[in-house]
């Protein structure tokens, strides 16, 4: 059997910084979404 690799502590933060970069850039682009749709709600309804 393959054992998981046990990264030291720099690994360790620099994956979860570029995983907190990613989760700030998915959440702009879904709250991006929402505001685009809820836009082109309203300016149907006009």
């Amino acid at each position: 059997m393959s054992e998981k690799p046990n990264p030291n502590k720099a690994e360790l933060d620099a994956f979860l910084a570029k995983r907190k970069k990613k989760n700030w850039a998915f959440l702009a682009i879904l709250g991006g979404l929402a505001v685009l749709f809820f836009a082109i709600t309203i300016l149907k309804m006009s």
